[in-house]
Order: C-alpha cells, then structure tokens, then sequence
C-alpha cells in the first residue's frame, strides 16, 4: 500500500468517529420544548398566517376586478342590444316609408294612366261622333 491511501483500519476508525460526531450532533439538538425551537414554530406560523392573509386579499381583489369586468360586459351588451334595438326601429321607419312612397307613386302613376285611358276614351268618341261637317 502507499503512504496516501489509508489502511482498512484506519478507515473504520474515521467512519465509527464520524457516527458518534453525528450521534452527538443529533443528541444536542434541542428538542421540540425547547424556546429557541418553539420562537421559530411561532414565527413560522405567523409568516403562514400572513402569507394567507396577502393571498385572501389578493382573492378578494381579483373577485372584485372581475365582478366590475361582468358588470361592464353586461352594461356593454345592454348598450349594443339597444343599439340594435334603435336601429331596427330605424330601418322599419324607413322601409316604412319607402312602402309609403312606393303606394303614392304607384298611385299617381295609376292616376296619369287613368286619364291617359280617360282621353283616348274621350278623342275616340270624338272621332266616332264626327265633327259634323261631311265632304
């Protein structure tokens, strides 16, 4: 064996030194009564319970942010379904009108064709009757 690599022996003295380093370590550990250990629970409840607290705030406000985005969409959607509403009037006022329109100029074109009719009726008869001279 060389000088750098220890023997069997020596390596089972440094392991069984190292088990009673951590025995010990792990025997003077303080225990769950002890008041160092009981402070670190307690601050480490009060940091849980203020991280809750920061995390139900934050809940409220994102519920709140999101009721004032329903109420916009719905107050939107009113809007938009009476801007419908108004333009459906609209366009019925207007094809109301159109149809008015269109029942007046049919009407007036039936009345020129009338009297078209009425004075070829008339000149016809006219023509018919003779003007009273013979030839």
């Amino acid at each position: 064996m060389s000088y750098k690599t220890p023997s069997l022996s020596d390596r089972l003295d440094a392991a069984a030194e190292a088990r009673k380093a951590l025995l010990q370590r792990f025997k003077s550990a303080p225990g769950p009564d002890d008041p160092a250990v009981a402070e670190r629970l307690a601050q480490r409840r009060a940091i849980a319970e203020a991280r809750a607290q920061r995390e139900a705030e934050r809940a409220r406000i994102r519920a709140e942010k999101e009721a004032a985005a329903a109420a916009e969409r719905q107050r939107q959607a009113e809007l938009a379904a009476q801007r419908e509403k108004e333009a459906a009037e609209l366009a019925a006022l207007i094809a109301a009108e159109e149809a008015e329109k269109a029942a007046q100029l049919a009407a007036e074109q039936k009345a020129a064709r009338d009297a078209r009719y009425a004075a070829r009726k008339a000149a016809k008869k006219q023509r018919r009757k003779g003007s009273g001279l013979m030839y």
